[in-house]
């Protein structure tokens, strides 16, 4: 049987979490763009807290713990940023490219999945006996906790409000009392 290749360099993980966290950074530029376009009222204590505490968290990653437990935050993120750009991208070519954009929910989901997951993974590291610092899954286990909430109250504010709106204007339209503008 063959013997299983081993990594010349150690520091493989090391680079990935590196990447992870220059990531981050360049994301702030989110809020650059922001205010370029005057979407100020995308700029909410979500968008701050969330883009404020990710380089943080990043951060201690590269310094402290390259590898390991923690990178599973890393490849759940990224894979949930693949989707939210390609979302970015395709609402930025224009409004006859809305009727692909009908799974803007669905993104929102799975942010609050990948927090339930984080959570879990961090959480278990608290009660088992492992080498991970505790200190860090307690910090990653309560931002994964806050992050869920936070993007919960903006799901049910966006959503349940839209979908309120779409339910009051085909009671209206069924009643025949829908207003034209």
């Amino acid at each position: 049987m063959p013997r299983r290749r081993q990594p010349k360099d150690k520091s493989l993980m090391a680079n990935a979490v590196w990447w992870f966290y220059i990531a981050k950074l360049t994301e702030l530029l989110d809020t650059v763009f922001f205010v370029l376009r005057k979407k100020n009222n995308q700029i909410s204590f979500l968008h701050m807290y969330h883009h404020f505490m990710m380089p943080i968290c990043a951060w201690i990653g590269v310094k402290f713990l390259p590898g390991g437990h923690g990178t599973l935050l890393g490849v759940i993120n990224a894979f949930v940023h693949i989707w939210m750009y390609t979302y970015y991208l395709i609402s930025s070519l224009g409004p006859q490219y809305n009727k692909y954009l009908w799974w803007k929910k669905h993104l929102t989901e799975l942010q609050m999945i990948q927090f339930c997951i984080i959570f879990i993974h961090q959480s278990q590291a608290v009660f088992r006996q492992c080498s991970y610092p505790k200190p860090i899954t307690i910090l990653l286990a309560t931002q994964a906790a806050f992050f869920f909430y936070l993007f919960g109250k903006f799901y049910l504010k966006t959503y349940t409000t839209l979908l309120k709106k779409s339910v009051a204007e085909n009671n209206n339209l069924a009643n025949g009392k829908l207003k034209h503008h």
